[in-house]
Formats: C-alpha cells, structure tokens, sequence
C-alpha cells in the first residue's frame, strides 16, 4: 500500500471525524488510538473511504506507515495526555518529523511545548465546528513556526470549511501558542452568543409566554436578517424539536443546568491577565457556574419568590437587542485578541481571523463578513468604533437599554445583555468614576494620581496632617 500522507492519534467522536475528512479530501491516512478495537471498527465503518485509511496497531507501526518527514495530528484529551502522547512518539519521530496538535489545548501549555526543545517539529491547531464541521469541513488556525504550517497547508485548507467566496477558513495565526489563543476566544465568544440567545429565549418564554414552536418560528425569521448564523439556525432547529418521549417540547424537557470544558474559562481568565475587558464572555462564563447550582437556585425561588414576571417587550426589540450585544461581544473579543498580539509579540492578523470564522465553526456568522472589512481597513480601531458597525448599535440601542431594564424590573436574569450594555456604557464615558477609585487609593495606600491640569500633586489633602 502506498505511504500515508499524513497520521492522526485519537479516534474519538472529532479525530474520526477529520480523518474522514482528510480521507475523502484524497489524502491516504495512517491512524492509530490506544484501544486497538476502536481502529478496527473504525476502518471496517469507514466504507467507501476505507481504501485510504490505514489502520495500524502500535505506535511504531503508525510511524513506519507514514511517508517522511512525516506530520501526526494529535486528537487527544487536552493537559497531561499529550505530553504523554508526544513523549510516546519521541523515540520513533525525526527532527523532521511534525506533531500537530489539534485539541482544545490551553495556549500556555502550547507554548510551553514550542519552546522546550522537542526532538521534532511542533504545531498548535484550534479546530472548530464540532463533530460536523471536522467531518465536512472546520475552521483551522494554526500556531507554530510558519514553515511548519507552509508544510502541512496544503492537507489543511483542503478539509477546511470554504466561505462564500471560495476561501478556504483555514490559516497561520502566529507563533506558538497563538493558534490555540485565537481558538480559546472562539470559544469564549461563543459561550456568549450562546448566553445571549439564551437570555432572549428566556424573555420569549416567560416574559412574553410564547411557545416554542413558536419562538422556533421567531429564530428562523431572525436568521434570515442580521443574525443570520449557525447558532441561531440550530435555536430555531432545537426549539421546533419534539420529544419523541412526552409529546412535549424538547427544549421544555431538558434540565436547566450547562456543562462546560474550560475554554470559555480560560477566555475569561486570561483577559484579566491581559486587562482586556471581555465582560459579555465573563458573564457567560459565570451564568453557566449558576446554572449548576440548581438546589441553591431552587431555595432561592422558594425563599424570594420565581423570577421571570411578563414583561412587554416585542419581538422586533428582542432582535434589536441581540444585534446590539453580538456586536458589542465580538467588539471585546477582537480587543482581546489584538491586546494578546502585542503581549506576546504574535502580530495577529485581525481581518485574516475574522475571515477564518465565516464559515465551519460555531460561531460563523453573516457579520463576519462587515467585521473583517472593517478589521482590514483599520485593525487599530475598536470595532464598535468603526462606522458601519457604530451605526448598527445606534439603532439597536435603544432596545438593548428596553430590554435590559425590562429584565431587571421584572427579575429576568440577562448577565451578557446587560454586561454589553455596561461596558458600552463605560467605553463612551469620556469622563468616567475612577477619578473617585483614584482618591480612595491614595487614601488609604498614598498610590498618588493625575491631575487633569497636568500640576504636579503627588497626594491629595487628606494626608497633609
């Protein structure tokens, strides 16, 4: 049989997806995975494609299967595995020889592996689009040394999900860690389109009590308008489903508390590290930590009472408001994201990651397309400056501050909504609070301050005694 082009390591629901993937795209495949039995299953479900699928049973089989210099994917779980797995494969790998990995690596652990000396070559690669998008096509960033990823391009933009106009959502973010960084605030923005949705919902179904046949009637018209995106085509597709159990709703039968894998998290934590204000991320992040504790909330209801009063709001304002703070959240994601280019030295292309989420990955979206025009004509500016997106916030408003205020008269709990509204708020107050912040420091820590007139006053009155 003729050598692999490549292999890949992890059979899980992604990893046999992408080696499909890369399968069908032409490539012959190598793959192994630590239980022997699932490889087997694997290549003998892989039909049509099995002739380009190599199964193989040990580590240095694999290897051996694979035409030099030789690439591996990586498809394991995130942390210590892959060290376990790269140390695995040190002792059969040549200096040549590449390892990428494509799991929701934490970019500081990806960094770490791209300087520690390994005895071959290392690529970090965030993979978006779940199970279907690594099937039929994800978004790809890349991060390592720019030659690695010049290699290996052409296998990548292949399988890579390919926007309206043709191009391939697949591209070289940086050294390091860089792709892995820019997968992890994806992954936060998404946390928090996921959340925002989610609040609106809620106003539909209690505020507003409509059914969710009929809010999944309300989803479809709105992805037809501004909102048009994966994610509120599948609100709309989940509130139409019917539990094949009950009768009922799907959405009315499924229990009210969210799991997480730690990338939002690690969005949030690391801006505090950057001081790169992601608040529409954090609230997210904190909601979904609310929603496990669903005893807590249970003795909260019966102790103060149910949230979630009717409200009058319409649906043309839920829209409205939902525009509004997805604008305002990719404006905090993409501020992260060029703070983190000049931390680390990674000189991020902006335009070029707005370009890469258009199309395979959770949070592909028709505004993806304005966002990196208006990236390319000035990546400096904050994207809620500039005008095509500051006019659309303009008129959407006013009903982000409606519905806010409608939540928080009636007890609606809207955290990423009202977390948009605030950090708007604050990022056009050009005189702010902090002067007061200032006073109190030097109070009660003499940390001194500025004066506005530029005179020197190292400490204020109150310490002159």
């Amino acid at each position: 049989m003729t050598k692999a082009k490549i292999g890949l390591i992890g059979l899980g629901t992604m990893g046999a997806a992408l080696a499909l993937n890369i399968a069908e795209k032409g490539f012959p495949i190598a793959v192994w995975n630590r239980t022997t039995d699932v490889t087997r299953r694997f290549h003998a479900a892989a039909g049509a494609l099995a002739g380009r699928v190599m199964p193989t049973e040990t580590l240095a089989d694999l290897v051996a299967a694979i035409a030099p210099p030789r690439t591996l994917i990586l498809m394991v779980p995130a942390g210590k595995a892959v060290d376990e797995q790269i140390a695995a494969l040190a002792p059969l790998l040549g200096a040549d020889d590449l390892i990428i990995d494509a799991g929701n690596a934490n970019f500081h652990d990806t960094n770490r592996r791209a300087t520690a000396g390994l005895p071959m070559r290392f690529l970090g690669m965030g993979v978006s689009g779940g199970e279907e998008g690594a099937r039929h096509g994800p978004a790809i960033m890349g991060g390592g040394a720019r030659t690695d990823w010049d290699r290996v391009a052409p296998i990548l933009t292949a399988i890579a999900a390919k926007a309206e106009d043709g191009t391939a959502c697949a591209t070289w973010m940086g050294e390091a860690g860089a792709g892995h960084f820019v997968k992890a605030v994806h992954n936060g923005i998404e946390y928090a389109d996921m959340q925002m949705i989610a609040e609106v919902y809620g106003l539909m179904r209690d505020g507003l009590k409509i059914a969710a046949p009929d809010i999944a009637a309300i989803f479809r018209d709105w992805n037809e308008g501004p909102l048009k995106s994966y994610l509120i085509d599948i609100s709309a597709e989940v509130a139409a489903a019917t539990d094949p159990l009950t009768g009922q709703p799907m959405l009315d039968v499924i229990r009210d508390t969210a799991g997480q894998k730690g990338t939002g998290r690690w969005t949030a934590i690391e801006a505090q590290h950057l001081a790169t204000p992601v608040p529409v991320i954090e609230a997210a992040v904190m909601a979904r930590n609310v929603s496990a504790r669903l005893s807590e909330r249970v003795a909260g209801a019966a102790r103060f009472g149910a949230g979630g009063q009717p409200v009058a709001l319409s649906v043309a304002a839920l829209e409205s408001a939902l525009i509004a703070g997805k604008i305002l959240c990719y404006a905090q994601g993409f501020a992260m994201i060029s703070g983190a280019s000049a931390s680390f030295n990674w000189a991020l292309a902006l335009p070029d990651i707005a370009r890469v989420w258009r199309a395979g990955c959770i949070i592909r979206s028709a505004m993806l397309n304005d966002m990196a025009a208006a990236l390319a004509e000035d990546a400096t500016r904050n994207l809620f400056l500039a005008p095509a997106f500051a006019a659309r916030i303009e008129a959407a408003l006013p009903a982000l501050r409606q519905v806010v205020a409608a939540g928080a008269l009636h007890g609606h709990g809207l955290p990423a909504l009202g977390a948009a509204l605030a950090w708007f708020d604050l990022m056009h107050a050009a005189r702010g609070t902090a002067n007061m912040i200032q006073a109190q420091r030097d109070f009660f820590g003499a940390h001194g301050f500025e004066r506005l007139d530029g005179a020197p006053a190292p400490h204020g009155p109150w310490g002159a005694a």
